[in-house]
């Protein structure tokens, strides 16, 4: 259990890290890159793309690069500014993996085994899922407190692993004598529009595993996809409800009208209000609309980037350069605490 009585008083830091697994859809422009964008106005932030958590699955040559200047466009198309923010792939910044072996030290097989996305993904044949699967949560400690981050955005199926980043600072604390250290990061609340689910089954997230492409919006898509898209998405028979409430029970009905407000930055009750009792006949050609002119400007930048990787390179090389002088002190300090040689 998680000390909670931290009185760490150091600076607050916001860390959040993008897997490069493949295209990146609706949901990720809502549930993270616009969360990203408003958090650089308010926070100092620290933005990864977590290539060597990607490892944990093979990987085609030399696709980890193209998947990481891909996140990096679409930070960057989505607003996010590397003025602002550091941007930067994880692999470039050997602190990550560094801090993850004295953390592999510290924390417990019994924390891990717990973890539910270990069960889930190893599935019934653990014994033969790599370690690196097993140990990710470790290394996802490691990227966020390599900057004593204070805070991370994260959704309903990463809270265990934040828990865990929090049970490893104490116990690294505790086991070193070093109190407050390193702080027991906190996770941001997302906010409306985080969870975008499936366009095929609203009771399952929008996925770009999911072998269907009518399933998302993707951030590749032109703007006759997407309105073919909307138009083909799955809905029921009953038209708009009145109120809110009425959107219980219905998850296809609540995704689409959940899409709508993020995108067109009111709430559920106002699209209810000026919608509601109205069919689907008519609520998508309207969806469909806000849907392209969201999202298309960022589909545009997203594009104009890809056409451009030195571009994209250098901004990933100064953001490991910035990257690296937040980490390095840190690290040295850990060396210290930890007693390792050094040179004099």
């Amino acid at each position: 259990m998680t000390d909670t009585t931290s009185t760490y008083s150091g600076p607050e830091l916001v860390f959040s890290g993008v897997q490069p697994t493949g295209n990146l859809h609706l949901g990720n422009y809502l549930g993270a890159l616009v969360k990203f964008v408003r958090l650089q106005e308010t926070h100092n932030c620290v933005f990864s793309v977590v290539d060597l958590h990607a490892m944990t699955i093979p990987q085609e040559p030399g696709a980890l690069q193209a998947n990481t200047r891909q996140i990096a466009a679409a930070f960057l198309a989505a607003g996010v500014d590397p003025e602002k923010a550091v941007i930067f792939a994880q692999s470039a910044v050997p602190a990550h993996v560094e801090l993850c072996w004295y953390f592999n030290c510290v924390a417990r097989m019994g924390w891990l085994e717990r973890m539910t996305q270990f069960k889930e993904k190893a599935g019934k044949d653990k014994e033969r899922a790599s370690v690196g699967l097993f140990d990710y949560p470790v290394l996802q400690a490691a990227d966020i407190l390599a900057y004593k981050a204070t805070h991370v955005p994260v959704g309903e199926d990463q809270k265990q692993h934040l828990e865990l980043s929090r049970d490893i600072a104490e116990r690294f604390n505790r086991e070193y004598d070093v109190p407050d250290f390193f702080p027991q990061p906190e996770p941001l609340i997302q906010g409306p529009g985080a969870r975008i689910m499936s366009l095929k089954d609203g009771t399952k997230k929008m996925s770009k595993s999911d072998p269907s492409d009518l399933s998302r919006i993707n951030l590749t898509d032109d703007a006759d996809t997407m309105a073919r898209k909307i138009k083909k998405a799955k809905t029921d028979p009953e038209p708009l409800p009145d109120t809110v409430e009425g959107l219980k029970g219905r998850p296809e009905a609540e995704n689409l009208v959940g899409i709508y407000a993020a995108l067109a930055n009111c709430s559920s009750e106002d699209v209810i209000n000026q919608f509601g009792g109205q069919g689907f006949g008519a609520f998508k050609p309207a969806l469909a609309e806000v849907v392209v002119d969201g999202l298309s400007p960022v589909t545009k930048s997203f594009n104009e980037w890809l056409a451009d990787p030195a571009a994209i390179d250098a901004v990933l090389a100064a953001g490991a350069e910035k990257a690296s002088a937040i980490a390095q002190p840190v690290m040295e300090e850990v060396r210290d605490i930890i007693g390792l040689w050094k040179k004099g």
